[in-house]
């Protein structure tokens, strides 16, 4: 069976089991599923007594990201009380990660429900969930058929994370590219003539033109280039080598012909950061740059003053979306995918990947794990997960002629306005529940972003100028196509295991990179080969090779286990 066939099986066979599961727990519920695009009122049996009442229960959450509480009114959470029981309890992130877990843990103070993090899971924090989706979430079973290997926790053979991405059905469209590159505000693009861009030198020369062309953006300082290396979200700082040199994303090591090696005192490192050196001496590095938060990073980004940065675009969307708000599309960003030199094929875009490491976990503590699990199936069935990702259909979108989904001018505004999104979405679910990716069984995309003819007519004028000046149909086209990802891929989503001496290894090596880095970037240029030789030094009293060979033997493992 091909590809395509086989994920459209899959897809069909998760709607027939929805459709049993529900039909056998319906009782004498005898509203119909119409052909209109309503609700499939059978899944709203998942939380229903005998008598087909719904039974209202409360989930607390424990969100591992910053984040805001949707408003008390919001119309898909009321929609899921209502039709399902359930109401949600979020607990974002407030302050440092790794603290508030080891708040968590040292009390065992877990929520029901939290986002997926090795550190709970080495704490003993999550339940096993295969027996749970065996018996009770059919839908889960066929979204994850193909993955359930990979699911497995490597040390003891259980799956504690459903992952959040990662999953695809039919074809995959792609308009939107949300991974890691060098982005630049789209107004520095049109002001030089729409350059093809592909070397780290003829960017940050852009960049430098223009900073001096325009020392301010509405009334503030221009900031060249920004580096946010705060928390866990420590790639704008580290990852970028890896992907000069024509390389993937496997966070902090390269691997050739299945074999990994740090990358970070490499000769090729020492190019980009004494590169971030020169950048700074040309006064296009922001000043507060190393000791600014993620939330500040944002603010700036928001504002419209930064000029570039090395990022993953998901990670700076709601600063967008801000910009979009406040009617500033010129000051949001292109991706460019750029390597030392013109010789090198870029690789920032792969194809999709499961995320190993995050998604929706059920904690030791939770109150009904059964209602939880038959929640989280029950919201797999299509209807739901296009009300999830699309919203009310004639509220938020609209079915033309032919059945495909589109939006008005208006319902395209409200979609990137972040106070609309808090009274309109259920953004937490989208972002961190299983899902369907790809298309649906009527062959809508999944996204509003990856509907061809909606992305399409979204388009605002001036992207519709850049893309033409291009000749490109989406900004992923600055993209070389991505090859088929080898089997072990990315070695980022390798669990080093709480505790392991490959663990702590990693963790010397990020507070290495956090502390000699800087002191490299923002020395004097005469010292610079200097501060590069005291950090390469102290990388060497770290035991790498237990690092890395965590890493070998979690390759062969997957090449092992994966390909058969």
């Amino acid at each position: 069976m091909g590809g395509n066939s086989k994920a459209r099986f899959k897809l069909s066979l998760i709607a027939l089991l929805a459709l049993s599961f529900t039909l056998s727990g319906c009782g004498g519920n005898n509203n119909k599923n119409t052909s209109e695009g309503k609700e499939n009122t059978a899944t709203q049996t998942a939380a229903a007594n005998a008598d087909g009442k719904v039974e209202p229960f409360e989930i607390s959450v424990f969100i591992g990201e910053a984040g805001q509480q949707p408003t008390p009114d919001n119309k898909i959470y009321k929609k899921i009380k209502d039709e399902l029981g359930a109401t949600f309890n979020y607990e974002y992130l407030a302050g440092d990660l790794n603290q508030k877990l080891g708040v968590m843990i040292a009390g065992q103070d877990y929520p029901d429900v939290m986002t997926g993090n090795t550190k709970l899971t080495a704490a003993g924090a999550y339940i096993p969930l295969e027996e749970l989706i065996e018996k009770h979430a059919p839908n889960l079973k066929a979204h994850y058929a193909d993955y359930w290997n990979m699911m497995k926790d490597p040390n003891d053979g259980h799956i504690y994370i459903l992952p959040n991405y990662g999953v695809y059905n039919g074809k995959v469209n792609s308009t939107y590219y949300s991974g890691p590159a060098f982005w630049i505000q789209k107004a520095i693009l049109k002001e030089f003539g729409y350059p093809k861009v592909k070397t780290l030198d003829e960017y940050f020369d852009l960049i430098a033109k223009y900073k001096e062309k325009y020392p301010t953006i509405d009334g503030s300082p221009t900031i060249g280039f920004e580096i946010l290396n705060n928390d866990w979200r420590n790639w704008g700082l580290f990852n970028a080598p890896q992907h000069l040199i024509g390389h993937p994303n496997d966070g902090g090591v390269v691997v050739n012909d299945g074999v990994a090696e740090i990358f970070a005192d490499k000769d090729y490192a020492k190019q980009y950061y004494q590169k971030l050196n020169e950048v700074n001496q040309l006064g296009l590095l922001d000043k507060e740059t190393f000791v600014q938060n993620y939330d500040q990073y944002m603010a700036k980004l928001s504002s419209g003053t930064v000029l570039g940065m090395f990022d993953q675009h998901w990670n700076f969307g709601a600063a967008e979306d801000s910009l979009k708000t406040q009617k500033k599309d010129e000051r949001t960003y292109v991706g460019l995918p750029l390597v030392f030199d013109t010789n090198t094929k870029d690789y920032y875009r792969d194809l999709p990947v499961l995320n190993l490491n995050n998604g929706f976990g059920i904690s030791v503590n939770a109150k009904d794990s059964v209602k939880i699990i038959k929640l989280l199936d029950a919201l797999m069935a299509e209807d739901w997960q296009k009300t999830l990702s699309w919203g009310i259909q004639g509220e938020d979108y609209e079915v033309n002629e032919k059945g495909r989904f589109i939006r008005t001018q208006e319902q395209r505004d409200n979609a990137v306005d972040s106070t609309w999104i808090l009274a309109n979405k259920a953004k937490t679910i989208v972002d961190f529940a299983p899902k369907i990716e790809g298309s649906y069984s009527d062959g809508n995309s999944t996204g509003a972003d990856s509907q061809i003819e909606e992305y399409q007519a979204g388009l605002k004028p001036y992207d519709k100028e850049i893309l033409d000046a291009y000749g490109y149909n989406s900004y992923v086209d600055f993209f070389s196509e991505p090859p088929a990802n080898p089997v072990y891929y990315p070695a980022w989503s390798i669990d080093l295991v709480e505790g392991s001496e490959a663990k702590v290894v990693n963790t010397k090596l990020n507070d290495l990179s956090t502390k000699f880095l800087p002191k490299a970037i923002l020395a004097e240029t005469a010292k610079f080969d200097s501060a590069w030789s005291e950090y390469v030094a102290q990388i060497g009293k770290v035991n790498v090779k237990a690092y890395e060979d965590k890493i070998n033997e979690q390759i062969k493992w997957r090449i092992d286990k994966w390909s058969k």
